[in-house]
């Protein structure tokens, strides 16, 4: 098992910048997939950004390419997603993902509670 929290979300001005973090427990964090979701109220969870186990890939949706960065670091078992020029289109419930076979928007093994991310215009 392992165990996914994130934390680092909250009220932002557009504009405006927040980084996101996600401690992971359990079995080793290295040898997963690590990813960001959202879900917007009245919309389906969408896929965010993703990150290899080794850090040398990462992937992301077109809609935040370019504002987004996802970072880990393997030795504090925690992933991050730097998030600048925040949108108000960006307010959304945050969530961690974790899979040790797929990258991207069909990764699935592990789900943190998620996070909230406001963005006020």
């Amino acid at each position: 098992q392992v165990q996914l929290v994130e934390s680092g979300g909250g009220l932002v001005q557009a504009g405006g910048s927040l980084r996101l973090s996600c401690a992971a427990s359990g079995r080793t964090f290295s040898s997963y997939h690590m990813g960001w979701f959202r879900q917007a109220p009245g919309k389906e969870r969408e896929f965010v950004a993703a990150i290899s186990w080794s850090g040398e890939s990462t992937f992301y949706a077109n809609s935040v390419k370019g504002r987004f960065t996802i970072s880990r670091d393997n030795a504090k078992n925690t992933e991050y997603l730097q998030m600048n020029s925040l949108k108000p289109e960006d307010t959304a419930v945050y969530y961690c993902a974790a899979d040790q076979r797929r990258i991207g928007k069909l990764m699935d093994d592990y789900w943190g509670r998620g996070t909230q991310v406001t963005v006020s215009s």
